[in-house]
Protein backbone atom coordinates (compact mmCIF):
# COMPACT_ATOMS: atom_id res chain seq x y z
CA UNK A 1 0.00 0.00 0.00
CA UNK A 2 1.74 3.34 -1.07
CA UNK A 3 0.40 6.76 0.47
CA UNK A 4 0.14 9.94 -1.15
CA UNK A 5 1.39 13.41 -0.32
CA UNK A 6 0.12 16.24 -1.87
CA UNK A 7 0.97 20.23 -1.63
CA UNK A 8 0.26 19.91 2.41
CA UNK A 9 2.04 17.07 4.35
CA UNK A 10 -0.90 15.85 5.99
CA UNK A 11 -3.39 15.68 2.86
CA UNK A 12 -3.47 12.26 1.19
CA UNK A 13 -5.67 10.82 -1.60
CA UNK A 14 -9.34 10.22 -1.41
CA UNK A 15 -9.25 13.17 1.22
CA UNK A 16 -7.92 10.98 4.16
CA UNK A 17 -5.96 13.11 6.44
CA UNK A 18 -3.10 12.13 8.51
CA UNK A 19 -4.87 12.30 12.04
CA UNK A 20 -7.54 8.84 10.03
CA UNK A 21 -4.00 7.30 8.93
CA UNK A 22 -2.46 7.92 12.59
CA UNK A 23 -5.84 6.45 14.28
CA UNK A 24 -5.98 3.47 12.14
CA UNK A 25 -2.14 2.74 12.99
CA UNK A 26 -2.66 3.44 16.82
CA UNK A 27 -5.62 1.05 16.01
CA UNK A 28 -3.12 -1.92 15.47
CA UNK A 29 -0.55 -0.54 17.79
CA UNK A 30 -2.90 -1.32 20.04
CA UNK A 31 -3.99 -4.26 18.91
CA UNK A 32 -0.19 -5.65 18.71
CA UNK A 33 0.01 -4.62 22.24
CA UNK A 34 -3.27 -6.85 23.37
CA UNK A 35 -1.27 -9.66 21.48
CA UNK A 36 1.49 -9.15 23.84
CA UNK A 37 4.45 -7.98 21.33
CA UNK A 38 6.48 -4.92 22.04
CA UNK A 39 6.57 -2.58 19.33
CA UNK A 40 9.75 -1.18 20.21
CA UNK A 41 12.34 -3.62 21.49
CA UNK A 42 15.67 -2.86 22.33
CA UNK A 43 17.84 -5.07 20.40
CA UNK A 44 17.92 -5.79 17.14
CA UNK A 45 20.28 -8.61 15.20
CA UNK A 46 21.70 -8.45 12.03
CA UNK A 47 23.74 -10.90 10.32
CA UNK A 48 23.75 -9.22 6.86
CA UNK A 49 23.29 -5.70 5.31
CA UNK A 50 20.55 -5.59 2.47
CA UNK A 51 23.77 -4.70 0.06
CA UNK A 52 25.76 -7.43 1.14
CA UNK A 53 22.90 -10.09 0.08
CA UNK A 54 22.68 -8.67 -3.65
CA UNK A 55 26.54 -8.55 -3.80
CA UNK A 56 27.32 -12.13 -2.35
CA UNK A 57 23.94 -13.86 -3.96
CA UNK A 58 25.87 -16.68 -5.55
CA UNK A 59 27.48 -17.50 -2.30
CA UNK A 60 24.33 -16.88 0.07
CA UNK A 61 21.89 -18.69 -2.33
CA UNK A 62 19.98 -21.42 -0.02
CA UNK A 63 22.18 -19.85 3.21
CA UNK A 64 20.31 -17.90 5.80
CA UNK A 65 20.43 -14.87 6.86
CA UNK A 66 19.35 -11.80 9.73
CA UNK A 67 18.31 -8.56 8.00
CA UNK A 68 16.83 -5.25 8.90
CA UNK A 69 14.68 -2.23 7.23
CA UNK A 70 12.13 -0.51 6.87
CA UNK A 71 8.82 -1.58 5.05
CA UNK A 72 8.48 0.31 1.84
CA UNK A 73 5.55 -1.82 0.04
CA UNK A 74 3.14 -5.07 1.24
CA UNK A 75 1.74 -6.76 -0.98
CA UNK A 76 -0.71 -10.27 -0.75
CA UNK A 77 -1.87 -12.53 -2.78
CA UNK A 78 -3.81 -15.08 -0.20
CA UNK A 79 -1.40 -17.30 1.92
CA UNK A 80 1.77 -15.42 -0.05
CA UNK A 81 2.70 -11.81 0.70
CA UNK A 82 5.84 -9.71 -0.54
CA UNK A 83 7.83 -6.88 1.16
CA UNK A 84 10.28 -5.06 0.36
CA UNK A 85 12.51 -3.35 3.00
CA UNK A 86 15.16 -1.01 2.23
CA UNK A 87 17.92 -0.46 4.91
CA UNK A 88 20.36 2.59 5.98
CA UNK A 89 22.21 2.14 2.74
CA UNK A 90 19.12 2.67 0.61
CA UNK A 91 19.07 -0.71 -0.62
CA UNK A 92 16.30 -2.66 -1.60
CA UNK A 93 15.13 -6.19 -0.79
CA UNK A 94 12.03 -8.15 -1.24
CA UNK A 95 10.83 -10.65 1.37
CA UNK A 96 8.53 -13.55 0.27
CA UNK A 97 6.50 -14.75 3.57
CA UNK A 98 4.16 -17.50 3.54
CA UNK A 99 1.83 -18.55 5.68
CA UNK A 100 1.72 -22.01 7.10
CA UNK A 101 -0.97 -24.41 8.93
CA UNK A 102 1.83 -24.74 11.81
CA UNK A 103 3.31 -21.26 11.95
CA UNK A 104 4.52 -20.18 15.49
CA UNK A 105 5.28 -17.03 16.67
CA UNK A 106 6.76 -15.71 20.26
CA UNK A 107 5.10 -12.38 20.60
CA UNK A 108 6.77 -11.76 23.86
CA UNK A 109 9.75 -11.48 21.31
CA UNK A 110 8.08 -9.12 18.90
CA UNK A 111 7.76 -11.97 16.83
CA UNK A 112 4.81 -12.24 14.17
CA UNK A 113 2.79 -14.34 12.02
CA UNK A 114 2.16 -13.99 8.62
CA UNK A 115 -1.85 -13.85 9.66
CA UNK A 116 -0.96 -10.66 11.70
CA UNK A 117 0.42 -8.81 8.19
CA UNK A 118 -2.83 -6.55 8.31
CA UNK A 119 -0.95 -5.03 11.75
CA UNK A 120 2.00 -3.53 9.79
CA UNK A 121 2.33 -0.94 7.60
CA UNK A 122 4.71 0.84 5.15
CA UNK A 123 7.39 2.80 7.21
CA UNK A 124 8.01 -0.21 10.11
CA UNK A 125 11.28 -1.39 11.04
CA UNK A 126 11.21 -5.29 11.20
CA UNK A 127 13.46 -7.69 11.54
CA UNK A 128 13.70 -11.13 9.20
CA UNK A 129 15.12 -13.99 9.63
CA UNK A 130 15.19 -16.04 6.31
CA UNK A 131 16.57 -17.67 3.11
CA UNK A 132 18.50 -16.51 0.59
CA UNK A 133 16.31 -17.24 -2.63
CA UNK A 134 15.25 -16.27 -6.22
CA UNK A 135 11.72 -15.55 -6.65
CA UNK A 136 9.10 -17.02 -9.83
CA UNK A 137 10.23 -13.86 -11.45
CA UNK A 138 14.13 -14.01 -10.99
CA UNK A 139 14.18 -11.39 -8.20
CA UNK A 140 16.59 -11.32 -5.30
CA UNK A 141 14.97 -12.21 -2.26
CA UNK A 142 14.78 -13.81 1.45
CA UNK A 143 12.33 -16.40 2.53
CA UNK A 144 10.65 -15.16 5.43
CA UNK A 145 11.56 -18.18 8.35
CA UNK A 146 10.34 -15.42 11.31
CA UNK A 147 9.82 -11.93 11.59
CA UNK A 148 9.77 -9.56 14.40
CA UNK A 149 8.60 -6.23 14.29
CA UNK A 150 11.02 -3.56 15.62
CA UNK A 151 9.36 -0.28 15.25
CA UNK A 152 5.80 0.67 14.69
CA UNK A 153 5.38 3.54 12.82
CA UNK A 154 2.70 5.44 13.37
CA UNK A 155 2.63 8.07 10.22
CA UNK A 156 2.93 6.85 6.45
CA UNK A 157 6.11 7.71 4.38
CA UNK A 158 5.54 9.34 1.37
CA UNK A 159 5.80 7.13 -1.37
CA UNK A 160 8.95 7.23 -4.04
CA UNK A 161 6.80 7.08 -6.93
CA UNK A 162 5.07 10.32 -6.13
CA UNK A 163 7.86 11.79 -4.19
CA UNK A 164 8.12 14.69 -1.61
CA UNK A 165 8.87 17.88 -3.60
CA UNK A 166 7.55 20.82 -1.53
CA UNK A 167 10.39 23.06 -0.65
CA UNK A 168 9.20 24.07 2.55
CA UNK A 169 7.73 20.74 3.83
CA UNK A 170 11.68 19.28 2.69
CA UNK A 171 13.12 21.11 4.67
CA UNK A 172 11.22 21.23 7.69
CA UNK A 173 10.99 17.71 7.46
CA UNK A 174 14.43 16.99 6.33
CA UNK A 175 13.88 12.75 8.04
CA UNK A 176 11.29 12.38 5.49
CA UNK A 177 13.10 14.24 2.68
CA UNK A 178 16.37 12.19 3.03
CA UNK A 179 13.77 9.01 3.58
CA UNK A 180 12.20 9.49 0.28
CA UNK A 181 14.86 11.79 -2.11
CA UNK A 182 17.62 9.30 -2.60
CA UNK A 183 19.58 12.06 -4.20
CA UNK A 184 19.22 13.74 -0.99
CA UNK A 185 20.28 11.32 1.13
CA UNK A 186 23.64 10.58 -1.16
CA UNK A 187 24.45 14.37 -0.88
CA UNK A 188 24.86 14.16 3.04
CA UNK A 189 26.54 11.06 2.38
CA UNK A 190 29.25 13.45 0.63
CA UNK A 191 29.37 16.19 2.68
CA UNK A 192 30.53 13.97 5.66
CA UNK A 193 33.21 12.80 3.20
CA UNK A 194 33.60 16.53 1.99
CA UNK A 195 34.85 17.39 5.56
CA UNK A 196 36.40 13.69 6.39
CA UNK A 197 38.63 14.77 3.27
CA UNK A 198 39.86 17.70 4.84
CA UNK A 199 40.34 16.30 7.86
CA UNK A 200 42.86 13.86 6.46
CA UNK A 201 44.32 15.93 4.28
CA UNK A 202 45.29 18.55 6.68
CA UNK A 203 46.36 15.57 9.09
CA UNK A 204 48.53 14.30 6.59
CA UNK A 205 50.15 17.87 6.03
CA UNK A 206 50.93 17.87 9.71
CA UNK A 207 48.72 19.77 11.36
CA UNK A 208 47.04 19.25 15.15
CA UNK A 209 43.05 19.26 14.96
CA UNK A 210 42.18 21.77 18.37
CA UNK A 211 38.72 22.45 19.46
CA UNK A 212 38.50 25.86 20.46
CA UNK A 213 35.54 27.52 22.03
CA UNK A 214 32.30 28.48 20.27
CA UNK A 215 31.63 30.92 22.99
CA UNK A 216 33.83 33.99 23.16
CA UNK A 217 33.86 37.40 25.20
CA UNK A 218 34.98 39.26 22.03
CA UNK A 219 33.74 38.29 18.41
CA UNK A 220 37.19 38.29 16.37
CA UNK A 221 38.77 37.10 13.69
CA UNK A 222 36.07 38.33 10.59
CA UNK A 223 33.97 41.41 9.57
CA UNK A 224 30.77 40.18 10.95
CA UNK A 225 27.50 40.77 13.13
CA UNK A 226 28.05 38.17 16.10
CA UNK A 227 24.91 36.69 18.10
CA UNK A 228 24.97 37.10 21.69
CA UNK A 229 23.90 34.91 24.81
CA UNK A 230 24.56 35.25 28.60
CA UNK A 231 26.27 32.93 30.77
CA UNK A 232 24.52 32.46 34.06
CA UNK A 233 27.60 31.10 36.00
CA UNK A 234 30.08 34.37 35.27
CA UNK A 235 26.99 36.49 34.89
CA UNK A 236 28.09 37.87 31.64
CA UNK A 237 27.24 38.19 27.84
CA UNK A 238 29.16 36.12 25.52
CA UNK A 239 29.56 35.78 21.38
CA UNK A 240 28.80 32.90 19.32
CA UNK A 241 31.92 32.77 17.36
CA UNK A 242 32.01 33.90 13.85
CA UNK A 243 35.49 33.25 13.49
CA UNK A 244 37.67 30.30 14.45
CA UNK A 245 41.00 32.69 13.55
CA UNK A 246 42.19 34.12 17.15
CA UNK A 247 42.11 30.92 19.24
CA UNK A 248 44.16 29.29 16.95
CA UNK A 249 46.52 31.72 16.30
CA UNK A 250 46.68 32.15 19.90
CA UNK A 251 48.11 28.44 19.93
CA UNK A 252 50.66 29.57 17.55
CA UNK A 253 51.61 31.95 20.01
CA UNK A 254 51.49 28.81 22.54
CA UNK A 255 54.29 26.96 20.18
CA UNK A 256 52.13 24.96 18.08
CA UNK A 257 53.34 25.21 14.21
CA UNK A 258 50.23 23.70 12.24
CA UNK A 259 46.55 23.77 13.97
CA UNK A 260 43.40 23.43 12.23
CA UNK A 261 39.74 23.28 13.65
CA UNK A 262 36.54 22.30 11.84
CA UNK A 263 33.17 22.92 13.48
CA UNK A 264 29.98 25.64 13.29
CA UNK A 265 30.41 29.52 13.63
CA UNK A 266 27.76 31.93 13.54
CA UNK A 267 26.87 35.09 12.03
CA UNK A 268 23.75 37.01 12.60
CA UNK A 269 23.25 37.90 9.01
CA UNK A 270 20.56 37.03 6.48
CA UNK A 271 19.79 33.66 4.65
CA UNK A 272 21.24 33.59 1.10
CA UNK A 273 21.98 30.86 -1.68
CA UNK A 274 25.49 31.39 -0.46
CA UNK A 275 25.23 31.76 3.34
CA UNK A 276 23.32 30.50 6.57
CA UNK A 277 24.09 32.38 9.99
CA UNK A 278 24.89 28.70 11.33
CA UNK A 279 27.20 26.60 9.07
CA UNK A 280 30.11 24.26 9.69
CA UNK A 281 33.60 26.29 8.67
CA UNK A 282 37.28 24.91 8.84
CA UNK A 283 40.34 27.05 10.01
CA UNK A 284 44.14 26.47 9.46
CA UNK A 285 47.30 28.30 10.68
CA UNK A 286 50.89 27.17 9.67
CA UNK A 287 53.86 29.14 11.80
CA UNK A 288 56.89 29.76 9.45
CA UNK A 289 54.52 30.01 5.84
CA UNK A 290 53.47 32.81 4.14
CA UNK A 291 51.06 33.39 1.55
CA UNK A 292 52.63 31.90 -1.15
CA UNK A 293 53.06 28.66 0.09
CA UNK A 294 49.49 28.93 1.57
CA UNK A 295 48.41 29.38 -2.19
CA UNK A 296 50.49 26.08 -2.88
CA UNK A 297 48.61 23.94 -0.08
CA UNK A 298 45.38 25.19 -1.20
CA UNK A 299 45.76 23.97 -4.31
CA UNK A 300 46.47 20.70 -3.14
CA UNK A 301 43.91 20.77 -0.44
CA UNK A 302 40.93 21.97 -2.63
CA UNK A 303 41.99 18.70 -5.52
CA UNK A 304 42.34 16.34 -2.54
CA UNK A 305 38.70 17.11 -1.22
CA UNK A 306 37.52 16.81 -4.99
CA UNK A 307 39.12 13.20 -5.62
CA UNK A 308 38.00 12.02 -2.47
CA UNK A 309 34.45 13.02 -2.44
CA UNK A 310 32.93 13.30 -5.96
CA UNK A 311 35.93 11.39 -7.89
CA UNK A 312 36.66 14.39 -10.14
CA UNK A 313 38.08 18.12 -10.74
CA UNK A 314 35.62 19.22 -13.01
CA UNK A 315 32.56 20.36 -12.61
CA UNK A 316 29.10 21.99 -13.55
CA UNK A 317 27.71 24.71 -11.37
CA UNK A 318 23.63 25.64 -10.81
CA UNK A 319 24.68 28.53 -12.59
CA UNK A 320 25.66 26.75 -15.76
CA UNK A 321 29.50 28.03 -14.67
CA UNK A 322 32.05 25.23 -15.95
CA UNK A 323 35.23 24.84 -13.57
CA UNK A 324 38.45 22.41 -13.95
CA UNK A 325 40.51 22.53 -10.71
CA UNK A 326 43.22 21.29 -12.89
CA UNK A 327 45.71 18.46 -12.66
CA UNK A 328 48.68 18.58 -9.64
CA UNK A 329 51.70 20.45 -11.61
CA UNK A 330 49.23 23.60 -12.48
CA UNK A 331 48.12 26.82 -10.54
CA UNK A 332 45.58 28.95 -10.53
CA UNK A 333 45.95 32.07 -11.90
CA UNK A 334 45.96 35.68 -9.93
CA UNK A 335 43.16 38.24 -10.16
CA UNK A 336 44.03 42.04 -8.81
CA UNK A 337 41.55 43.61 -6.84
CA UNK A 338 43.15 46.96 -7.47
CA UNK A 339 43.23 46.35 -11.24
CA UNK A 340 39.73 44.61 -11.13
CA UNK A 341 38.27 48.04 -9.83
CA UNK A 342 40.73 50.45 -12.13
CA UNK A 343 39.51 47.82 -15.30
CA UNK A 344 36.13 48.03 -14.80
CA UNK A 345 34.83 50.64 -12.82
CA UNK A 346 37.75 53.06 -13.51
CA UNK A 347 37.82 53.38 -9.53
CA UNK A 348 41.20 54.09 -8.24
CA UNK A 349 41.36 51.94 -4.85
CA UNK A 350 43.16 54.46 -3.07
CA UNK A 351 43.04 57.96 -4.31
CA UNK A 352 39.50 57.95 -6.13
CA UNK A 353 36.70 60.29 -3.81
CA UNK A 354 34.07 58.82 -2.24
CA UNK A 355 31.31 60.44 -4.51
CA UNK A 356 33.03 59.04 -7.46
CA UNK A 357 33.07 55.13 -5.86
CA UNK A 358 28.99 55.95 -5.17
CA UNK A 359 28.74 56.96 -9.21
CA UNK A 360 30.36 53.67 -9.93
CA UNK A 361 27.48 51.59 -7.44
CA UNK A 362 24.85 53.49 -9.52
CA UNK A 363 25.97 53.25 -12.84
CA UNK A 364 25.83 49.44 -11.92
CA UNK A 365 22.82 49.62 -9.99
CA UNK A 366 24.32 48.44 -7.02
CA UNK A 367 22.81 49.81 -3.58
CA UNK A 368 24.06 52.92 -2.30
CA UNK A 369 23.30 53.51 2.03
CA UNK A 370 23.71 56.15 4.38
CA UNK A 371 26.52 54.50 6.53
CA UNK A 372 28.37 52.64 3.72
CA UNK A 373 31.65 53.65 4.53
CA UNK A 374 35.14 53.61 1.52
CA UNK A 375 35.46 49.77 2.74
CA UNK A 376 32.16 48.16 2.21
CA UNK A 377 31.46 50.53 -0.96
CA UNK A 378 34.53 48.67 -2.95
CA UNK A 379 33.74 45.57 -2.02
CA UNK A 380 30.64 45.70 -3.32
CA UNK A 381 32.24 46.58 -6.64
CA UNK A 382 34.55 43.57 -6.75
CA UNK A 383 31.39 41.59 -5.72
CA UNK A 384 29.29 42.85 -9.00
CA UNK A 385 32.27 41.83 -11.30
CA UNK A 386 33.00 38.82 -9.19
CA UNK A 387 29.68 37.06 -9.95
CA UNK A 388 30.86 37.10 -13.76
CA UNK A 389 34.04 34.70 -12.69
CA UNK A 390 34.10 30.73 -12.73
CA UNK A 391 37.72 30.28 -12.04
CA UNK A 392 39.41 28.81 -10.19
CA UNK A 393 41.69 31.99 -9.74
CA UNK A 394 42.79 33.57 -6.64
CA UNK A 395 42.45 37.07 -5.52
CA UNK A 396 45.31 38.97 -4.42
CA UNK A 397 46.19 42.45 -3.66
CA UNK A 398 43.50 43.34 -0.92
CA UNK A 399 44.13 46.55 0.17
CA UNK A 400 45.69 47.08 4.01
CA UNK A 401 42.15 49.02 5.04
CA UNK A 402 40.42 46.15 4.54
CA UNK A 403 42.01 43.15 6.01
CA UNK A 404 43.74 44.45 9.81
CA UNK A 405 44.85 41.19 10.65
CA UNK A 406 47.10 40.51 7.29
CA UNK A 407 51.02 41.06 6.80
CA UNK A 408 51.10 44.15 3.99
CA UNK A 409 53.20 43.25 1.22
CA UNK A 410 57.06 44.28 1.80
CA UNK A 411 57.17 46.25 -2.04
CA UNK A 412 53.42 47.59 -1.74
CA UNK A 413 53.11 48.63 2.01
CA UNK A 414 49.28 49.55 0.83
CA UNK A 415 48.34 45.89 -0.05
CA UNK A 416 47.98 42.55 2.02
CA UNK A 417 49.75 39.66 1.73
CA UNK A 418 46.08 37.99 1.16
CA UNK A 419 44.90 35.05 -1.32
CA UNK A 420 41.19 34.52 -1.64
CA UNK A 421 40.29 31.19 -3.76
CA UNK A 422 37.06 32.29 -6.31
CA UNK A 423 35.36 30.10 -8.26
CA UNK A 424 31.30 30.07 -9.08
CA UNK A 425 31.03 33.81 -8.61
CA UNK A 426 32.24 33.84 -5.41
CA UNK A 427 35.01 33.93 -2.50
CA UNK A 428 35.66 30.31 -1.18
CA UNK A 429 38.50 31.38 1.25
CA UNK A 430 40.37 33.70 3.19
CA UNK A 431 43.56 33.52 3.91
CA UNK A 432 46.71 35.31 4.29
CA UNK A 433 50.44 35.79 6.05
CA UNK A 434 49.32 36.66 9.83
CA UNK A 435 50.03 39.83 10.84
CA UNK A 436 52.55 39.73 13.99
CA UNK A 437 53.41 42.64 14.66
CA UNK A 438 51.58 43.66 18.59
CA UNK A 439 51.81 47.58 17.73
CA UNK A 440 50.21 47.81 14.34
CA UNK A 441 47.62 45.15 15.25
CA UNK A 442 46.25 47.65 17.50
CA UNK A 443 46.55 50.46 15.67
CA UNK A 444 44.39 48.51 13.02
CA UNK A 445 42.11 46.94 15.50
CA UNK A 446 41.83 50.65 16.68
CA UNK A 447 40.67 51.57 13.53
CA UNK A 448 37.90 48.82 13.07
CA UNK A 449 36.61 50.23 16.37
CA UNK A 450 36.39 54.06 15.01
CA UNK A 451 34.29 51.98 12.20
CA UNK A 452 31.98 50.21 14.84
CA UNK A 453 31.45 53.83 16.64
CA UNK A 454 30.56 55.56 13.19
CA UNK A 455 28.05 52.35 12.78
CA UNK A 456 29.77 49.63 11.08
CA UNK A 457 27.86 46.59 12.84
CA UNK A 458 30.54 44.30 10.70
CA UNK A 459 33.74 45.89 11.84
CA UNK A 460 35.87 43.92 13.92
CA UNK A 461 35.98 44.48 18.14
CA UNK A 462 39.15 45.55 19.71
CA UNK A 463 40.41 42.19 21.29
CA UNK A 464 43.16 43.80 23.84
CA UNK A 465 43.96 40.04 24.67
CA UNK A 466 44.86 38.88 21.63
CA UNK A 467 47.20 41.99 21.27
CA UNK A 468 48.52 41.46 24.60
CA UNK A 469 49.22 37.37 23.69
CA UNK A 470 51.22 39.19 20.06
CA UNK A 471 53.36 41.02 22.80
CA UNK A 472 54.76 37.28 23.81
CA UNK A 473 55.57 36.73 19.89
CA UNK A 474 53.95 34.66 17.01
CA UNK A 475 56.06 33.44 14.49
CA UNK A 476 55.36 34.22 10.92
CA UNK A 477 52.67 31.85 9.56
CA UNK A 478 50.22 31.82 6.91
CA UNK A 479 46.06 31.23 8.05
CA UNK A 480 43.51 29.83 5.63
CA UNK A 481 39.44 29.22 6.37
CA UNK A 482 36.35 27.97 4.16
CA UNK A 483 33.47 27.07 4.54
CA UNK A 484 30.53 24.55 3.73
CA UNK A 485 29.93 26.99 0.95
CA UNK A 486 32.54 25.07 -0.73
CA UNK A 487 30.70 22.10 -0.93
CA UNK A 488 27.40 23.74 -1.51
CA UNK A 489 28.50 25.34 -4.67
CA UNK A 490 30.44 21.91 -5.94
CA UNK A 491 27.79 20.13 -5.48
CA UNK A 492 25.23 22.65 -7.12
CA UNK A 493 22.64 23.26 -4.00
CA UNK A 494 21.44 26.21 -2.52
CA UNK A 495 23.12 26.94 1.14
CA UNK A 496 19.66 25.45 2.92
CA UNK A 497 19.76 22.24 0.31
CA UNK A 498 23.57 22.24 1.58
CA UNK A 499 22.69 21.37 5.32
CA UNK A 500 20.86 18.49 7.53
CA UNK A 501 18.61 20.68 9.53
CA UNK A 502 18.59 24.51 8.47
CA UNK A 503 17.42 27.15 10.93
CA UNK A 504 13.61 27.96 10.35
CA UNK A 505 11.18 29.41 11.65
CA UNK A 506 8.89 27.87 14.46
CA UNK A 507 5.49 27.54 13.08
CA UNK A 508 2.96 25.08 14.33
CA UNK A 509 0.01 23.79 11.70
CA UNK A 510 -3.92 22.80 12.13
CA UNK A 511 -2.81 19.34 11.70
CA UNK A 512 -0.20 19.21 14.33
CA UNK A 513 -2.59 21.27 17.08
CA UNK A 514 -5.34 18.67 16.09
CA UNK A 515 -3.20 15.99 16.67
CA UNK A 516 -1.99 16.83 20.03
CA UNK A 517 -4.89 18.32 21.66
CA UNK A 518 -3.62 18.27 24.91
CA UNK A 519 -0.59 20.40 24.51
CA UNK A 520 -2.29 22.66 22.07
CA UNK A 521 -5.08 23.66 24.60
CA UNK A 522 -5.56 28.14 24.81
CA UNK A 523 -3.57 27.49 28.27
CA UNK A 524 -0.85 25.36 27.54
CA UNK A 525 -0.69 27.41 23.71
CA UNK A 526 0.20 30.22 25.48
CA UNK A 527 3.52 28.46 27.40
CA UNK A 528 4.23 26.37 24.08
CA UNK A 529 4.43 29.42 21.91
CA UNK A 530 6.41 31.16 25.09
CA UNK A 531 8.91 28.38 25.26
CA UNK A 532 9.06 28.53 21.20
Amino acid sequence: MLFHFGGNFATMKHMATLKDFRDERLRKLHELRELGVNPYPARADRTHSIKAVHQRFNELEGQPVTIVGRIISIRKFGKLAFLVIKDTAGSELQLIWRRGDNDQANYANSELLQSNLSLLDTGDFIETNGTVVKSQTGEESVEVQQLRLLTKALRPMPSKIDGFTNKEERLRRRYVDINVNEAVQERFVRRSKFWRATREFLQSEGFIEMNNPVLESIAGGADANPFVTHMDALDQDFYLRISHELPLKRLLIAGYEKVFDIGPRFRNENYSDEHLPEHNAMEWYWAYADWEQGMQLTERLIRAVCDATWGTRQFTLASGQQIDFGTDNTHFPRISFVEVLKQQYDIAVFDSSMEDIQTALRAHKLEVEKQDNRLRSLDKLWKNYRKTLAGPAFLVDMPTFMQPLAKVQQNKPQLTEQFNLVFGGSEMCKAFSELNDPIDQYQRFLEQQRLRDAGDAEAQMMDIDYVEALEYGMPPACGFGWSERVFWSLEGVSAREGVIFPAMRSEVDATTRETYPELFTTASQKDHDNLS
